[in-house]
């Protein structure tokens, strides 16, 4: 089950995931000609600050989604082939209920279609083999796609190359370094 996930260290706030998702929903999914969309295109991605740290939010894609489980007309539904959950716009009679109970606050509103809209990891892109559009376009990485435990296992890889890096430095300086003792004293 491959997901998005968020490095925060990494997150500058420069919206790039909001601009893409925007454009990867609009008619043209081209950035100059989606400006000018007639409805303008919409987001599902949402980069908020707290106190100054940005934090881009967007669907989960709970595995015990509780827009899915509220929705009176079965419009919102987890997809099999991506494990996804997507709204079924044809269905989705505008209630909002799947708001309401979203816990990262991501479901949006279609005022023109009157539906709600959410992300569904750029289910398109996903066929093709591509990653989601927001993630594509973070400049940083903060926005990684890929299984958990192998963005996990990445994380760990990482953080060893700065430890070792950081012995290699103190050894080449003639810095007292923690050794085990291995015997004999």
């Amino acid at each position: 089950m491959k997901r998005v996930f968020l490095d925060l260290s990494r997150c500058t706030g420069c919206r790039s995931c909001e601009i893409a998702c925007a454009v990867q929903h609009s008619k043209s999914q081209n950035l100059f000609e989606a400006i000018f969309e007639t409805p303008p295109p919409r987001k599902r991605t949402y980069v908020e600050a707290i106190e100054g740290i940005p934090y881009p939010a967007r669907c989960m894609h709970c595995a015990e989604a509780p827009c899915v489980e509220i929705c009176p007309v079965g419009a919102m539904y987890r997809e099999d082939q991506f494990e996804t959950v997507r709204v079924n716009k044809d269905r989705c009679m505008g209630c909002l209920m799947c708001a309401m109970v979203c816990p990262n606050g991501v479901i949006g509103f279609d005022p023109d279609r009157k539906v709600a809209i959410k992300c569904g990891l750029c289910r398109s892109r996903l066929k093709e083999g591509m990653v989601p559009a927001c993630v594509e376009s973070c400049p940083t990485e903060a926005l990684r796609f890929g299984e958990f435990e192998e963005l996990e296992r990445q994380r760990r890889l990482q953080s060893a190359r700065v430890v070792i890096a950081a012995l290699r430095t103190a050894e080449q300086a003639s810095l007292p370094i923690y050794k085990e003792n291995t015997g004999g004293e």
